[in-house]
């Protein structure tokens, strides 16, 4: 039965196909008709992308891009009487359009149109070209450096504009440097850690289009001309000395601390059971709950601390950006000398029947245990943990991010050390000084008040 069908189908499929590009000419037609050209044009298109020979589309495409390039040439000479660099801009994204229209159709323009659009775009170029020329003179490279890549934009080669949005480029670039952030005595590797931590993260993200003149220096150029005291503790006029050998224009310097914490104890004392499945004489299946005391005990430390930085011009010490990050951690250990035995998921805080007859109870037991061994951690967990411990199981820095998260961990009562959880609630802290060098990036030294180095009075 379908072979019969088959050709019939086909023919239906053929018709379709060509219906398609027919019927969207025709709605194009209709919309140029009400004035709507770019519904028009968008209809004929779509046609020709279906049947790039179609007659009706292409007429239909025709006669929606002659209206659209009558309308536009009109709008362009209208705008060039109010404001010349607002229609050559204009002119740009008219030409844009003109090169896609020419996969569909032939674009027609005025007699001497031509001549008109070039006139208006070398205006363009001249008026870049002076303001940058105007703004190397006034000491604003990255100004300069803008405004002769527009009048390349506009007229590429125009005159001299390349070579000189070049050197203008190579004035505007504005190198920063990371000096490690000063800390308490005998915490001199946090501060370098976060220095780096942070060098790393912003360099990564500080692109292009954010970002068009900043660079990130090597930590390793910095670091070179440091001495052993220095790495710990490198005070702010060290740190602007150390970023100008090092050739950059700003240095980022911050300090550490201090770093307060608290540690105290928590305790979850109750009976916990355990249910036990036996089966009788007869077959039958009878379900027993085996008590037995526990205890949990947590420690729980929680760290608040504080990092100021700076962003700092090293030609004369000049403060650009500050900015405080003040950061709270909780960490969260637990202990259990409990003993478990047979499956874990046999274990209940409470038995089946208790909750069944007294539910109230059975929360009061199940909130009391989550305020010592955290929110997210079951039974089953702390017991688990108890179960793999070891008694040479120590903390190690690998172990922090699931502590910080909540996890139910047995560390021997080991808690990760003040400096480790300042650390890692500091290290995610870049984000504002990203933000801070991205607003600089476009902004020249003369409009920061800062002086001007010398190559570039020339």
């Amino acid at each position: 039965m379908m072979r019969r069908f088959a050709p019939a189908l086909l023919a239906l499929t053929m018709l379709a196909g060509c219906a398609g590009p027919a019927k969207l000419a025709e709605k194009s037609e209709k919309q140029l008709t009400k004035g709507d050209m770019w519904q028009a044009w968008r209809l004929a298109t779509r046609a020709l992308d279906q049947a790039p020979a179609n007659p009706r589309a292409k007429a239909a495409a025709r006669a929606a891009a002659t209206t659209i390039s009558e309308d536009w040439q009109r709008r362009i000479q209208s705008i060039a009487e109010a404001d010349s660099l607002a229609a050559a801009q204009q002119v740009l994204e008219f030409a844009a359009w003109r090169a896609e229209a020419a996969n569909y159709t032939i674009v027609m323009l005025d007699p001497g149109w031509a001549d008109r659009e070039r006139a208006l775009r070398q205006m363009a170029a001249r008026v870049h070209y002076q303001r940058g020329t105007g703004a190397l003179a006034a000491r604003r490279p990255k100004a300069a450096f803008g405004e002769f890549a527009e009048a390349t934009h506009f007229v590429p080669g125009y005159r001299d504009a390349e070579t000189r949005a070049d050197k203008a480029y190579s004035r505007a670039l504005t190198r920063v440097a990371f000096v490690p952030f000063t800390t308490a005595p005998g915490e001199a590797a946090l501060g370098r850690d976060l220095a780096a931590g942070w060098r790393d993260e912003v360099a990564g993200r500080l692109k292009e289009p954010d970002a068009h003149f900043t660079r990130i220096l090597d930590s390793q150029s910095v670091e070179d001309a440091m001495s052993v005291s220095q790495l710990g503790r490198t005070s702010r006029e060290q740190a602007v000395r150390l970023g100008r050998e090092a050739g950059a224009d700003r240095v980022v310097w911050g300090a550490v601390g201090p770093v307060n914490a608290e540690t105290g104890l928590q305790y979850f004392r109750d009976t916990i059971v355990r249910k036990v499945v036996e089966t009788d004489d007869q077959g039958k299946e009878r379900v027993r709950w085996v008590e037995a005391p526990i205890e949990v005990v947590a420690r729980v430390r929680t760290v608040n601390t504080v990092l100021d930085y700076e962003v700092i011009a090293t030609r004369n010490g000049a403060t650009v950006a500050h900015q405080r990050v003040q950061r709270t951690s909780v960490a969260r250990v637990v202990w259990t000398s409990f003993d478990p035995v047979g499956e874990l998921a046999a274990y209940r805080l409470v038995s089946d029947p208790v909750r069944e007859a007294n539910p109230a109870h059975a929360r009061e037991v199940e909130a009391r245990f989550h305020s010592v061994c955290g929110e997210k951690a079951t039974l089953a967990q702390v017991l688990e943990a108890r179960r793999s411990a070891r008694r040479d199981d120590r903390y190690e820095r690998s172990m922090l991010p699931r502590v910080l998260a909540g996890t139910a961990l047995v560390f021997l009562q080991e808690l990760p050390p003040p400096t480790d959880m300042a650390y890692a609630v500091l290290a995610d802290g870049w984000q504002p000084l990203r933000d801070d060098l991205i607003k600089l990036d476009p902004v020249d030294d003369v409009d920061l008040g800062l002086p001007i180095a010398a190559d570039e009075n020339r």
